[in-house]
């Protein structure tokens, strides 16, 4: 089972991927170590903020499932997946709308797991990840030697 790992930490994303079956019934809100995840994040302690499944629907904190919830949302009520798309000029009071959520059980249909370090570790993430940053840092500037060869043609 591959799950896509985002680690925030103040202000950077860390993205890891990994084949692992422990975070199977987890939930939104949950701690998890980080040596579960990988052995030089032994330390941490990572608390799980969201989920999305291979559809890309959202997961939801407040249902307590595993599987999909259509329900209906209104502007400022604390669940995602409500966005408002249209500018009128006429105000509209209780307008709802309904919507397609993943629970807050991480089970085998989720794909992306998205986390913020709660308590860091003896490494720092940027030693971790360090191939990542470095690898990102360097893309840039090869985009921009083939655009600029591309234009001399």
């Amino acid at each position: 089972m591959a799950f896509k790992i985002n680690i925030g930490d103040k202000g950077r994303t860390f993205k890891l991927e990994v084949n692992t079956e422990s975070l199977i019934g987890k939930k939104i809100g949950e701690a998890i170590e980080g040596k579960e995840l990988k052995p030089e994040l032994e330390g941490y302690e990572l608390e799980i903020t969201g989920t999305s499944d291979i559809a890309g629907f959202p997961g939801a904190k407040n249902i307590d499932s595993s599987g999909l919830k259509k329900v209906l949302l209104k502007k400022g009520f604390a669940m995602k997946g409500y966005k408002k798309r249209r500018k009128t000029s006429i105000k509209i009071k209780g307008l709802r709308l309904k919507k397609t959520l993943r629970g807050s059980i991480i089970s085998k249909d989720v794909v992306q797991i998205n986390t913020k370090v709660k308590k860091a570790g003896n490494k720092k993430l940027e030693e971790v990840f360090a191939e990542q940053i470095k690898a990102k840092e360097e893309k840039p500037a090869e985009q921009t030697a083939e655009i600029k060869s591309e234009e001399k043609k």
